[in-house]
């Protein structure tokens, strides 16, 4: 027998790390009320941040699941599907950078489409409308393009025939903040697209969240392509130590 523990167990964090993430989403879901109502996945307009935890999580549970049982059984056939499952996704990681290299103006397309698809789906979902604060918050930024596509929502377009109060404004992360304010104004927004261009830039962001992610990657390019790089090592050493645990195995049973 081959021992697992000297030789290594692929899989086991991404194992714990999948069951983490697979509860955090469950128990999000529940709170929302989806676990009681399924029908109510298909309701919201724009994307659920609940499913990237979900997702992420079955990968890595599958992953680390595979990895770990294939290791301590000695079952070349999981750590074999390991390895491949772990090949396939560092190739399409490498295919998606590839292709976002080459197509950027159509990945740019595309997170438009994909914002403005959220704005309007704004008030629909908590999760969703935190995940679009803290983006607004965080780059200091308006809607995809510019604060005007918030027009794309029920609540904050323009139109005479909304009567809603936040009518011609934004959400509150739109606002610039003043560092002497200790709590959240939440209706700093109201009205400020009624207000001159000038006017507007005192009171709220007014570049939008697309062109500030743009500069954000090339402010940060080292350190995200270091990331990406770690991630990628962490992956090919995985493939590589799975292999080798094939190797050994299979030698061990050659040899009786």
């Amino acid at each position: 027998m081959i021992d697992a523990s000297r030789t290594g167990q692929p899989g086991v964090p991404a194992w714990f790390l999948g069951i983490a993430f697979l509860g955090i989403g469950l128990w999000a879901w529940n709170e929302k009320g989806v676990l009681s109502n399924i029908s109510s996945i298909t309701d919201l307009g724009g994307f659920d941040p609940v499913w990237l935890f979900l997702v992420v999580g079955g990968v890595m549970f599958i992953l680390g699941f595979a990895g770990c049982i294939g290791a301590l059984r000695e079952n070349t056939f999981l750590l074999k599907f390991f390895s491949v499952f772990l090949g396939i996704i560092f190739f399409l990681e490498l295919t998606a950078g590839v292709l976002a290299f080459v197509f950027k103006d159509w990945i740019k397309d595309q997170l438009y489409f994909f914002i403005n698809n959220n704005i309007r789906a704004y008030r629909d979902d908590i999760d969703l409308q935190n995940l679009i604060d803290f983006t607004q918050e965080y780059w200091q930024c308006c809607g995809a393009f510019g604060a005007d596509d918030w027009n794309l929502n029920i609540y904050f377009n323009c139109t005479d025939s909304n009567a809603s109060r936040e009518r011609c404004g934004v959400p509150f992360s739109c606002c610039t903040k003043d560092p002497a304010e200790d709590v959240i104004n939440t209706q700093c927004g109201y009205d400020a697209r009624q207000k001159p261009e000038v006017d507007q830039q005192i009171v709220i962001y007014t570049k939008g969240c697309v062109p500030q992610f743009e500069k954000w990657l090339q402010d940060n390019l080292t350190i995200v392509a270091g990331i990406f790089i770690g991630i990628a090592l962490l992956q090919i050493f995985g493939i590589c130590l799975a292999q080798n645990l094939v190797s050994d195995i299979e030698a061990v049973r050659a040899s009786w």
